[in-house]
């Protein structure tokens, strides 16, 4: 078959490499993969209408197209097998007809043909099909390139404008700088805030939160309003004092979304060194409201982070106040907080969230008690019971992990052991030679069973400590 000619093919590859700012190689590779799909079209129509389509989804997984950049023009190649009697014609070749162009040919072996069609032949219907498949490929190469970008980008806090809504999902357009196209992110429901207004265009500051595969979608941005990480962004952009280290945020926790209608968003800060509250709030409230005009008017308690964990966990419950705080029980990080009778329900919270962003903030799990009915013999009495069952819970977990440990250093020994006898060849490239014997038979080492110990997490400030209950 003669070449396919494509006048222009060169400047084709440049102006779309241009135009994508993708890589030639990249549209070359698109290209090339279109042309395959054209070519499948085209073998498709030629059974339309006498019978049904007699080839399977992966029937021309060996067929492959090869561009000519010389002199601007393409072929189908087809790698076949050669056997004695052929029954595909696709994808196997008789070795009769092999040898009479190589006469060293053996059954087994494979050759790339050319079966590319005449330009004639090809169809409207295949031309259509390269056009679609090819501005798919391209979009889709765009896309991941795109999205390569921010998996790897320092600043994670975008300018997101509003495109279109798919089911609960808001989809926005991100960029990744000045200069860069805008490539679509979802923000799903559970990261909305209860407050925003998504209308068409309308722009937001959004939290980039991952950057993940999608099966049938490619690769995807998620962003989000309602992590913790949007705050802090928001701080260091309002408070100088931040972004020049004088004033450190330790710690954030954030309820965006309140299992409660009744209940409004809440976000609690505590930042630490120099006059920290004074710095966040600023002048008569003026850097802290440019954050709740942000965030579309979500509380913001800011709480003076302190050394001492009574202290702090007495801040931590502003507005409420403390009377005295209760470390029961230190390493577990468990407290009592002693509050007058009437800041009970300000110490709680409305359905609790007061105290239970505390709780996340600190680390720590807080009992509010009513100061005046407080009895301490009895409290420390049942935190005594609390105490020995959660070291014997330690206890059988260190016992537990010591077990495993053991039992993984014993396989290991018994792995290197084994190995020893019975080198593998990446062990010892020289096994097996050199020694004379024929006809040995090797023994296949015994593989050890491997046991995998995920690594811990660490969970962000604005989620619930694991295993923390409050009351």
């Amino acid at each position: 078959m003669a070449l396919v000619l494509l006048p222009g093919l060169n400047n084709l590859i440049e102006d779309i490499s241009d135009e994508k700012k993708l890589a030639p190689q990249v549209v070359e590779a698109a290209l090339r993969e279109a042309l395959l799909k054209g070519y499948e079209r085209y073998r498709r129509t030629l059974y339309l209408g006498i019978s049904e389509d007699p080839f399977e989804e992966d029937y021309f997984s060996n067929f492959d197209v090869a561009l000519d950049l010389e002199e601007e023009g393409y072929r189908v190649l087809a790698s076949k097998i050669i056997v004695e009697e052929v029954e595909s014609d696709d994808h196997q070749i008789a070795i009769e007809e092999v040898r009479q162009v190589a006469e060293d040919a053996q059954i087994g072996d494979t050759v790339v043909l050319d079966v590319t069609p005449e330009k004639d032949d090809f169809g409207r219907m295949a031309a259509a099909t390269t056009k679609q498949v090819l501005a798919q490929k391209l979009r889709d190469q765009q896309r991941r390139m795109i999205q390569e970008e921010f998996a790897d980008l320092e600043d994670p806090v975008l300018t997101a404008r509003v495109i279109r809504f798919e089911r609960q999902s808001v989809i926005m357009a991100v960029s990744s700088g000045l200069g860069r196209p805008e490539v679509e992110a979802e923000l799903p429901r559970r990261d909305q805030l209860p407050n925003d207004n998504y209308r068409a265009n309308a722009t937001f500051k959004v939290f980039l939160k991952e950057v993940s595969e999608v099966p049938r979608r490619g690769p995807q941005l998620f962003v989000s309003r309602a992590n913790a990480g949007l705050v802090v962004y928001l701080f260091e952009n309002e408070v100088p004092e931040i972004q020049e280290g004088s004033v450190r945020i330790v710690a954030v926790a954030r309820e965006a979304n309140p299992p409660s209608r009744a209940v409004g968003p809440r976000t609690k800060v505590a930042p630490r060194e120099v006059d920290p509250v004074g710095a966040c709030i600023g002048a008569r409230g003026s850097r802290i409201q440019q954050v709740v005009n942000e965030l579309r008017g979500e509380k913001i308690d800011v709480i003076r982070w302190s050394p001492d964990p009574a202290q702090y966990l007495a801040n931590s419950l502003s507005p409420a106040r403390v009377e005295m705080v209760r470390l029961v029980d230190p390493e577990g990080h468990h407290a009592h907080v002693l509050v007058p009778h009437d800041q009970l329900s300000l110490a709680i919270g409305r359905e609790g969230q007061n105290v239970r962003l505390a709780a996340r903030l600190t680390g720590w799990k807080i009992d509010i008690k009513d100061a005046q009915e407080y009895d301490q013999i009895s409290e420390d009495e049942k935190v005594a019971t609390l105490i020995a069952q959660r070291q014997e819970e330690e206890a059988l977990q260190a016992e537990a992990e010591a077990r495993l440990e053991a039992e993984q250093a014993t396989r290991a020994e018994e792995d290197a052991r084994l190995r020893e006898l019975y080198p593998l060849p990446e062990d010892e490239e020289s096994y097996g030679e050199g020694d004379g014997e024929e006809g040995g038979e090797e023994v296949a080492p015994t593989e050890a069973e491997a046991f995998d110990q995920a690594e811990p997490t660490v969970d962000e400030a604005s989620e619930e400590t694991p295993g923390e209950d409050v009351r």
